[in-house]
């Protein structure tokens, strides 16, 4: 049976880290591709829909797109107001792409795969069904709605589908010396080191999500190997950054980056005048 999967990415996402997940795009992928060979589908095409602009969701799409896999950004502001949020806006996005497939091109589906746990879809799955076509519904156990549960694929649940490929429990030590490397380069480099830049430069050095770079840096600051300051810049709106420094009087510090401890003293010593 030819089959399409739809992915509402963050009403997944949030299942899952609600129950202690860290939900990487490869477990998601390779999750999916076994439940098809499981079931004997041929699993044409995965449509994902997300705000990749959500700093939890960095670089994701990326990945997504590498696994071939088609992602469709959801902004979450309109663009024409800075305040108003765009209310189910990949839920809408979702049900369009899912429509025009069944109303122009409906020989070439059987099933339709709903990757979701959200009671809105309850309409699309009607139309959908009232063309013929099955839909399989997957959600994160706890999270699916009660309208959605007869769809659903009997007892599986995305948080089974995944307990194979799910991330190890993440351990930061194990990447405290590339990352204290990372930003002392970073700080020799650069006037200061922002927060949000420091993030996304672990995350890309490390090849680690955003969530296990939070992670590594709230252990770096718990145990004083990190410094966390508001830092004063007259070019941004707020006039005011938050900024990294190391501890560079911390021994694990010192062991990590010896030869560049002076360098560094002194980029601190010209940062606080």
């Amino acid at each position: 049976m030819k089959a399409i999967a739809f992915v509402d990415y963050e009403n997944i996402w949030s299942g899952m880290q609600e129950r202690g997940y860290k939900l990487a795009p490869e477990s998601l992928v390779q999750a999916l591709q076994q439940y098809a060979q499981r079931t004997s589908k041929d699993l044409l095409a995965i449509y994902l829909f997300a705000n990749f602009d959500r700093e939890e969701f960095w670089r994701t799409q990326t990945v997504f797109e590498k696994t071939n896999v088609f992602t469709r950004h959801v902004y979450g502001k309109n663009n024409y107001s800075n305040t108003d949020l765009r209310h189910n806006a990949a839920d809408l996005e979702l049900m369009l792409e899912a429509l025009e497939i069944l109303l122009t091109r409906p020989s070439t589906v059987d099933v339709f795969v709903l990757l979701s746990g959200d009671g809105d879809f309850l309409p699309l799955i009607r139309k959908i069904r009232a063309w013929g076509k099955e839909v399989r519904v997957i959600g994160v156990d706890g999270s699916v709605h009660h309208s959605l549960q007869p769809y659903c694929e009997g007892s599986e649940i995305l948080s089974d589908m995944l307990s194979l490929g799910l991330d190890e429990e993440y351990r930061p030590e194990t990447d405290l010396q590339a990352a204290l490397e990372t930003l002392a380069q970073m700080q020799l480099r650069l006037p200061y080191v922002a927060s949000t830049k420091a993030r996304t430069a672990l995350s890309e050095r490390l090849a680690r999500p955003v969530t296990q770079v939070k992670e590594l840096i709230r252990y770096a600051l718990r145990e004083n190997i990190l410094i966390e300051r508001e830092h004063p810049d007259p070019s941004l709106r707020i006039g005011k950054t938050k900024i990294y420094l190391l501890n560079i009087e911390h021994p694990v510090v010192r062991a990590a980056l010896e030869p560049l401890l002076e360098e560094l003293g002194e980029r601190y010593a010209k940062l606080e005048q």
